[in-house]
């Protein structure tokens, strides 16, 4: 497969390891009136395209006329596994309730979880596949997918066999992570030591067993799991081999940010809250920050990640859409890096680079996509802008015309 297009090519290639930090986030690595070479599902060659049709022949050629190519986008923070909607909770944080008074109530995270124990793995599975269909339409093609609305043992396994289903199924790469510590059942209010006790000793070794994760999250914050309770379940989740990651510091600060440091954690998200100390322990430990501007706009919170201060100080910085039923409904990355660039004041530039080249490294795939290079993975979006700047300028509308995953046409 040759694709061409007269329009801007953004490859952010780079030749450096590790994600990208500080002024390195606005190198885009900018071209024109290139053309790509595709041989399975890897990039063989990318040049000037009088030069890519010189040097081989195809019997699919696909010429994008003037679209901006640029790999697809890369979602490391998604909740794609929920059985109901809940615009009901919408609707009563408009009229003054806030997110914390609707979970401590028996609403938020603990809803989905009553309405996802009555599905079938079957059930989760197609709904998992229809909205793998949406990711793809906006132009994303990698996404990490956690489970979380089960909090039990069967139900936690079945999410996450049902991400494994729609892996093998549909042209949507899933990252599956484990997150049994998204809050405490309904069961075990009255005795949340022996829940965590449960994620110890029982959930995180049955997903271990199974090869269901590469990830474990756990939601740290004051009304969920304390920081040294997401100590104890984080470093069982090591102690079986699973990679780690933190939802942190969401709404207070806790040391969420410092713990995923301590722990050697590859993302510590949502962050609205760090500490001085928290963006200093990351920076220093590498840790990535993933930021979820949908989230704090959808639940119109009062505090916001300092993204403009967090990128100056030196820590590498991802963006999410935090897709889920409850705090932020949506699927488009586009819209994220909208609210981004307005919420944290960054560049497009730097937008493009969150979702692309330091999303990959969050989940270890630096390696194989993210950018448009000799023998990373044929990922590659078209997209309706003149340049780079555009992107997140039109908001509200689906601006990709065209998507290839694995070497595929898919959208």
């Amino acid at each position: 497969m040759i694709v061409k297009s007269q329009g801007i090519w953004l490859t952010l290639a780079q030749d450096s390891e590790g994600p990208r930090c500080g002024a390195a986030m606005n190198d885009l690595s900018e071209a024109k009136g290139q053309a790509l070479a595709i041989q399975g599902d890897r990039i063989i060659d990318i040049r000037a395209a009088e030069e890519i049709f010189s040097l081989y022949e195809s019997d699919q050629i696909l010429d994008w006329g003037n679209c901006l190519v640029m790999p697809g986008l890369i979602d490391p923070h998604t909740h794609p596994v929920f059985l109901a909607t809940r615009e009901d909770e919408f609707e009563m944080r408009n009229l003054g309730k806030s997110y914390v008074e609707i979970a401590l109530a028996g609403g938020g995270i603990r809803s989905s979880v009553r309405s996802l124990r009555s599905a079938t793995e079957d059930q989760l599975t197609d709904l998992v596949k229809e909205r793998a269909d949406g990711f793809l339409a906006l132009g994303t093609t990698t996404i990490e997918a956690k489970s979380g609305y089960g909090l039990s043992t069967a139900d936690e396994i079945k999410s996450l066999r049902a991400i494994h289903k729609a892996n093998a199924e549909h042209a949507l790469d899933f990252h599956p992570t484990f997150l049994g510590a998204h809050e405490i059942p309904d069961e075990y209010r009255d005795n949340r030591e022996a829940y965590i006790q449960l994620l110890i000793d029982e959930m995180i070794p049955a997903v271990a067993k199974e090869n269901l994760a590469r990830f474990c999250d756990v939601f740290c914050e004051e009304h969920v799991f304390t920081v040294e309770e997401s100590r104890r379940i984080l470093a069982a989740a090591k102690n079986h081999g699973l990679q780690i990651r933190i939802h942190a510091d969401e709404i207070e600060s806790t040391g969420g940010a410092e713990l995923a440091a301590e722990i050697g954690a590859l993302s510590a998200d949502h962050l609205g809250a760090i500490s001085e100390q928290g963006i200093k322990d990351m920076r220093d430990a590498g840790v990535v920050a993933t930021l979820l501007p949908g989230t704090s706009f959808f639940l119109n919170l009062a505090k916001r990640a300092p993204g403009r201060k967090i990128i100056d100080s030196g820590v590498a910085m991802a963006l999410a859409t935090d897709y889920n039923p409850g705090s932020c409904h949506t699927q488009s990355l586009f819209m994220i890096m909208t609210i981004a660039c307005i919420h944290y004041g960054i560049t497009a530039a730097e937008a493009l680079t969150a979702v692309t080249v330091n999303a990959a490294h969050t989940l270890g795939l630096a390696h194989d996509r993210g950018q448009l290079k000799v023998g990373m993975r044929s990922d590659l979006i078209g997209i309706d802008a003149p340049n780079a700047r555009f992107l997140p300028y039109q908001f509200g509308s689906n601006p990709v015309r065209h998507v290839v995953k694995d070497g595929r046409v898919v959208s």
